[in-house]
């Protein structure tokens, strides 16, 4: 990288997005002098303790690790005493008070996969493809105290796949960003771009993912519970309850896809039935078509085993 200026750069990330971003700064050689993350965190069953993307990536690089629970004086002090010219951010999961945001020279950068002034928010990449969106976007823009509706720097419009989940399109939307940041940040430190101010009257904005809106409404198309099911693939997952033995458990939903070659029936929403060798489920609209599956306390199932287990299965209603 042949560039002029060569700031002083902080970094603050935490999942694997972020550390994509990371890593991608990193090798092209930009003076990253710290990095900010989450704190470990237990996780699974055994709840083992797990170090974050970005720590794992800046650790490996031999860059100094902040991991604060909040930026209090003390925090702040650390951070402003580092002196940093320009602070990136990417997902870090924190909102950054005035005093930080007013330390560097160059101000603080912030990557949002979205097609700002859309899906400002927590979650835009899966409120986009859970919503049908056909195209999104990797976004670079200046934080402002206000959440995601600083100036934008860059934007890169991404389509969108029909079957697209997830964590397909953040890995894209990753590189992408990536990509665009190594590209920018010489040009804004150097004062070659301008920033330009987003249409709030156009802002659209997107909820917190809570673990209950993985639950399946059968009523609704199949077209919208499976852009569910690619949108939470990650987490929270799809699920629904199915009874066994006089009681209704939970079932998880690990792999569904669309059923492209339905015939017409009567069946009532929920209703699993077996159509040219496929386990299917009617829905408000259309069937979905089994392909994984998870009861609870159970090992992630390939349905024809789980069928054979359980052959009441077809024939009964997922509620």
């Amino acid at each position: 990288m042949q560039n002029k200026i060569r700031p002083r750069i902080l970094f603050m990330g935490t999942p694997d997005f972020s550390a994509e971003v990371l890593g991608a700064l990193i090798q092209n050689n930009f003076n990253i002098i710290s990095v900010y993350t989450q704190g470990d965190k237990k996780v699974g069953r055994k709840q083992i303790l797990e170090k974050s993307a970005v720590k794992i990536v800046a650790e490996k690089s031999g860059i100094k690790v902040f991991e604060p629970k909040k930026f209090d004086e003390d925090a702040v002090l650390e951070l402003k005493n580092q002196n940093p010219d320009l602070i990136i951010v990417v997902a870090y999961g924190k909102i950054l008070p005035k005093s930080v945001l007013e330390i560097p020279k160059y101000g603080v950068i912030n990557t949002h996969p979205s097609l700002l002034p859309k899906y400002r928010g927590a979650s835009p990449i899966q409120n986009a493809i859970l919503n049908g969106e056909k195209e999104t976007a990797a976004t670079i823009m200046l934080i402002s105290e206000k959440v995601d509706a600083g100036e934008i720097l860059i934007q890169e419009k991404v389509e969108i796949g029909e079957d697209e989940t997830y964590l397909e399109l953040s890995k894209r939307l990753s590189e992408i960003s990536a990509k665009l940041l190594v590209k920018i940040i010489p040009l804004w430190t150097e004062g070659k771009i301008k920033s330009e101010k987003q249409d709030d009257s156009e802002a659209t904005f997107c909820q917190m993912i809570k673990k209950e809106d993985g639950k399946i409404n059968w009523q609704d198309e199949a077209r919208a519970i499976y852009n569910r099911y690619r949108a939470y693939v990650s987490w929270p997952g799809i699920f629904s309850y199915f009874e066994k033995d006089g009681r209704e458990v939970r079932l998880k939903l690990g792999k569904i896809s669309l059923d492209k070659n339905e015939t017409k029936n009567d069946f009532e929403a929920g209703k699993i039935f077996l159509e040219n060798e496929k386990i299917k489920v009617k829905t408000g609209e259309g069937n979905i078509v089994l392909e994984e599956v998870q009861l609870e306390g159970k090992n992630k199932t390939g349905i024809p085993e789980f069928v054979r287990g359980y052959p009441k299965f077809i024939g009964s209603v997922l509620k």
